[in-house]
C-alpha cells in the first residue's frame, strides 16, 4: 500500500469503481446480453424452422421459388436449396462467442435435423445449413438479427463516463489534500525552526481548518512562551553579570595575593557556569534559519586540532552547504568535537549530505562511554567521573545542549562504539 494520503484516497475511489464496473459488466454479459441474444436467436431459428417445413412440404419448383421470395422479403433470409451433398466439417468456433451455442441449441430444439452453422466467416452474415430429405437448405441470416451486437456501446459509455467522473474526483481530491499537505509542511518547518510560510492559512474541509487553526494557536503560544522566557533569562543574565562585575571591581581594589587569585578563579568559574546554564535554558530558539558551510566549520576544527597537537581528519560527501540555525548548529558540532579532542588523540569527523537526511559522525580513540550510560549522559548536569568526564571542568551540559539543538532541527544524536576505539557520536537531522 502507498504511504501517502493522496495515493490511498485515490485507491479508495478507484477500487470500488473498478469492482462495480466488473460486477456490472459480468452481470450484463451473463444476464442481459445472453438473454437478448437467446431471444433474438430463438426468433431467427423459428423463421428458419418455418421455412424448412415449407420447403420440406413443397409441391413443385414454383412453390419453392415463392417460399424463397417470401423468406427474402418478409423474413430477411437468403434461402437456397442445394443438391443433396454431405454437410461440411464443423467450422472452428470463436473463443468468446455465445452465438454458436445458442443457435445450436435452438436448431436442435425447433428443427431436429442434422445441421451446420458458420458464425466466423462473414462477420455480418450467419450461415445455416439444414439436411433435408432431398437436399440441403442453405440460409443466410443477418448477424444482428440473431445477436445483440451493440454491446460495445454499453461498454464504451460505461468506461468513458467512469473516466470522466474519475478525473473530476481526482481534481477535487487534490484540492482537499493540499490543505493537509500545507499543514504538514508548516508543522515540519516550525519544528525545524523555519518561519511560517506567508501563504499558509486555514483552508479545506472543516476538520482540516480546525486542525490548522489549532496549529496556529499552538505556534503562537509557544512563540510567546519562548519570548517571555528569553526576556526573563536576559534580565537574570544582566543582573547576575552586574553582580559578578561588581565582585571583580572590588577584588581589583584589594592588594594582590593568593586569596585574590583564588577569588578571581571562582568568579571565572561562576561566569562560565552562568553562561552554560543560560545557554541550555535559552536553547538559542530565537535564531533565524540560514545557510551554514560545513567545509568552513571543519576547517576551523582542523586549525584548532593543529594548535592542540591532535590528529583530526574530516570527510564530506554531498553538498557542504546546509540550511539550519547556523550558530546553534555550529555550537552543537563544536561541543562534540571539543569533547572528542579533550578525551582522545585521534578524531575523525565525517558528514554525508545526500538525499533527505544529513548525518555527521564524530569519532575519537578515547576511553569511550559504557553502553548503559550513553542515554544518561544526555541528561542535564550529569558528569561521568570514573570513565569519562563529558564536561571536564564544566557543568555537564555539553551533550544535553547538543541533543537539544539536534532535536530542535527535527533530528537526534546517538552514541555508539567508534572504529577508532573510543566513542562515536552520530548526528542525524533532515537535510
Amino acid at each position: 500500500m502507498p504511504k501517502g494520503l493522496y495515493a490511498r484516497s485515490l485507491i479508495i475511489i478507484i477500487a470500488p469503481m473498478v469492482l462495480l464496473q466488473c460486477v456490472v459488466t459480468v452481470v450484463f454479459m451473463e444476464r442481459h446480453w445472453q438473454l437478448v441474444t437467446q431471444r433474438l436467436s430463438k426468433a431467427v431459428i423459428q423463421d428458419v424452422a418455418a421455412v424448412t417445413d415449407l420447403v420440406q412440404d413443397r409441391r413443385g419448383p414454383q412453390e419453392l421459388d415463392r417460399i424463397i421470395d417470401i423468406a427474402r422479403e418478409r423474413l430477411d433470409l437468403n434461402v437456397a436449396l442445394l443438391p443433396p451433398t454431405p454437410l461440411p466439417a464443423p467450422a472452428p468456433k470463436p473463443f468468446f462467442s455465445i452465438l454458436d451455442g445458442i443457435l445450436s441449441d435452438e436448431i436442435k430444439d425447433q428443427i431436429g435435423r442434422p445441421f451446420w452453422i458458420d458464425t466466423v466467416g462473414n462477420s455480418r452474415i450467419v450461415e445455416i445449413r439444414i439436411q433435408l430429405d432431398d437436399g440441403v437448405l442453405r440460409v443466410f441470416a443477418p448477424r444482428n438479427s440473431a445477436y445483440a451486437s451493440n454491446t460495445h456501446i454499453f461498454l464504451v459509455w460505461m468506461v468513458s463516463t467512469s473516466l470522466v467522473l474519475l478525473i473530476i474526483a481526482v481534481l477535487f481530491l487534490r484540492n482537499q489534500i493540499r490543505p493537509i499537505q500545507a499543514l504538514a509542511a508548516a508543522a515540519e518547518g516550525f519544528g525545524r525552526g523555519q518561519p511560517m510560510p506567508s501563504e499558509f492559512r486555514p483552508r479545506g474541509a472543516s476538520e482540516v481548518r480546525r486542525a490548522s487553526l489549532a496549529f496556529i494557536q499552538m505556534r503562537d503560544r509557544i512563540e510567546r512562551q519562548i519570548e517571555q522566557r528569553t526576556q526573563m533569562l536576559n534580565g537574570v543574565s544582566h543582573d547576575l553579570r552586574t553582580v559578578l562585575t561588581r565582585f571583580r571591581l572590588q577584588l581589583a581594589l584589594l592588594p594582590e595575593g593568593e586569596d585574590q587569585d583564588e577569588l578571581n578563579s571562582d568568579i571565572d568559574e561562576m561566569q562560565r557556569m552562568l553562561e552554560g546554564y543560560l545557554a541550555f535554558a535559552k536553547g538559542e530558539a530565537g535564531e533565524e534559519v540560514g545557510e551554514l558551510d560545513l567545509e568552513t566549520l571543519l576547517q576551523k576544527f582542523r586549525s584548532e586540532a593543529e594548535r592542540k597537537g591532535k590528529r583530526l581528519t574530516t570527510d564530506i560527501v554531498g553538498d557542504p552547504r546546509i540550511t539550519v540555525r547556523p550558530d546553534a548548529f555550529s555550537r552543537m558540532i563544536t561541543n562534540l568535537v571539543a569533547n572528542a579532542m579533550r578525551h582522545g588523540e585521534r578524531v575523525k569527523v565525517s558528514a554525508n549530505h545526500e538525499g533527505r537526511w544529513l548525518t555527521i559522525a564524530v569519532e575519537d580513540d578515547g576511553p569511550g562511554i559504557a553502553a548503559d550510560k550513553r542515554e544518561e549522559v544526555f541528561k542535564p548536569f550529569v558528569r561521568l567521573d570514573p570513565a569519562r568526564n563529558i564536561d571536564s571542568g564544566g557543568t555537564g551540559l555539553g551533550l544535553a545542549i547538543a541533543r537539544d539543538i539536534a532535536r530542535a532541527h527535527g533530528g537526534d544524536i546517538l552514541l555508539s562504539d567508534s572504529k577508532l576505539g573510543g566513542l562515536r557520536a552520530l548526528i542525524r537531522v533532515p537535510g
